[in-house]
């Protein structure tokens, strides 16, 4: 892969793993990317994992053509990251390795050598001089350990971006970027949001042409596309409108409930409803939908006093990755003393903004027709503002008879400060078309 005539991809691919990180299921491998800048003096960044050394080393002296490197960047210390330092000091022994003091400090425990001997200690707001190429150092802690630095290279305009902008998958597979992405931002990096709203803060004062992240495709196209998702994902922001549901389910029951409030919210015009079964489907899917949509539901019946275990492991994972400024809905289901409804409220309580339904639907066994009245009746809280009439969604129009203009007030008049919804009768006095310049009087409402 070619970044630049300057910047060159030496990374690999790997399809032996089954599990990232030791719980992530992976089922189109991963990628370890690595880069090369040649130019008077040659800088590589990071290194890829253990098992695909010599590889990598065969990629890098391929695109040196017979010249030494000078720098190894250490950007990120993960070993899938790392793990070839002393591969590469012991191949070359007059490269310098170019790091932050903790990335050093990490070394030293991974591996056993800190290079105190030939080595250059790096800091935000850091610079170093390749001849034409101009490294920029950020400071990039907790995206998402501690001793992260990114790097701009300013001559091309590209940002590599450590793990920050990564998803799972190998290079050699054509998938959707924005899924896998999505699933791992909020599986790896999700609890430190305000890290990466900082870190966005910072590059959107910087030209960035290209992003070189350590897993997952260079992005060198539609940037703000990418930037725009990081900054929804990172604010804890609504990206897509729909309601997830997640539950588990001992003898069928739980399930039949959600399978109807599932039916209920598309009846009601939800746009997306996801189920996710915890005991059966990627609970790391299940994360991706909950922290995607604006609202969740849980289900579940009450074990041993307590929460069904993979509803208890969830709600674990949703409080440690952040989640927050959501609606959740309750569910619950037991035979006798039902107490999930109570035990799923005290979990979340650790998380910020949360708001529960004013209806929790409290199922003893099987459902009768009462749990199903109230599970419409949650339907109805949940999809509010999709169950409007045509007319209220497509708002009331008034017509220019001077030059044909409508004016919609479900879109309003926004590049005159006008904001969707405004009514026509609520638009300023001094408003006028935005076509011919003529006064409200000269608008005729629509029939």
């Amino acid at each position: 892969m070619k970044i630049s005539d300057s910047i060159k991809y030496i990374g690999v691919n790997d399809h032996e793993i089954d599990l990232f990180e030791g719980q992530y299921d992976v089922p189109n491998g991963m990628a370890y990317n690595s880069y090369v800048i040649i130019d008077e003096k040659i800088a590589v960044f990071d290194t890829v994992d253990a098992r695909f050394g010599e590889e990598w080393k065969a990629n890098l002296k391929a695109m040196l053509d017979g010249r030494e490197p000078d720098y190894l960047i250490v950007q990120h210390m993960e070993p899938d990251h790392s793990s070839n330092i002393n591969l590469f000091c012991d191949e070359f022994p007059k490269a310098t390795v170019v790091a932050s003091e903790r990335a050093f400090i990490m070394m030293k425990q991974f591996f056993g050598r800190d290079y105190a001997d030939r080595r250059i200690v790096i800091k935000d707001g850091d610079t170093l001089g390749l001849g034409k190429h101009t490294l920029n150092f950020i400071g990039a802690a907790m995206i998402h350990w501690p001793e992260v630095m990114m790097t701009y290279e300013s001559s091309e305009k590209v940002l590599f971006s450590a793990d920050g902008f990564g998803k799972f998958g190998a290079l050699d597979v054509d998938e959707d970027w924005a899924c896998e992405a999505r699933r791992y931002y909020f599986g790896i990096v999700g609890k430190y949001g305000a890290q990466v709203q900082k870190l966005l803060s910072k590059a959107s004062g910087l030209e960035i042409k290209t992003i070189c992240p350590l897993h997952g495709p260079v992005l060198n196209e539609d940037l703000g596309y990418y930037i725009d998702l990081y900054n929804t994902w990172s604010s804890y922001g609504v990206e897509s409108e729909g309601v997830a549901i997640a539950y588990t389910s001992v003898y069928g029951n739980t399930k039949k409930a959600v399978e109807l409030l599932a039916d209920e919210l598309r009846a009601l015009g939800c746009p997306k409803v996801a189920l996710s079964d915890l005991a059966r489907d990627d609970m790391s899917e299940a994360l991706e939908d909950a922290f995607r949509y604006g609202k969740l539901v849980l289900a579940t019946t009450t074990y041993s006093g307590d929460i069904f275990p993979f509803m208890h492991n969830f709600i674990h994972a949703l409080a440690e990755h952040g989640y927050q400024k959501r609606t959740v809905g309750i569910i619950e289901n037991g035979s006798w003393a039902p107490t999930a409804a109570k035990k799923m409220k005290a979990m979340l309580a650790e998380c910020r903004d949360i708001t529960f339904t004013d209806t929790t639907v409290t199922i003893r066994s099987a459902m009768t027709d009462a749990n199903r009245e109230e599970i419409k009746k949650l339907a109805l809280e949940l999809a509010g503002e999709y169950n409007k009439t045509e007319s209220e969604n497509k708002g009331v129009k008034y017509v220019c008879e001077i030059c044909g203009y409508e004016y919609d007030e479900a879109a309003g008049d926004p590049d005159n400060g006008i904001p969707a919804g405004t009514k026509f009768e609520d638009l300023p006095e001094d408003w006028c078309c935005p076509l011919c310049g003529v006064g409200k009087e000269n608008f005729k409402k629509e029939e």
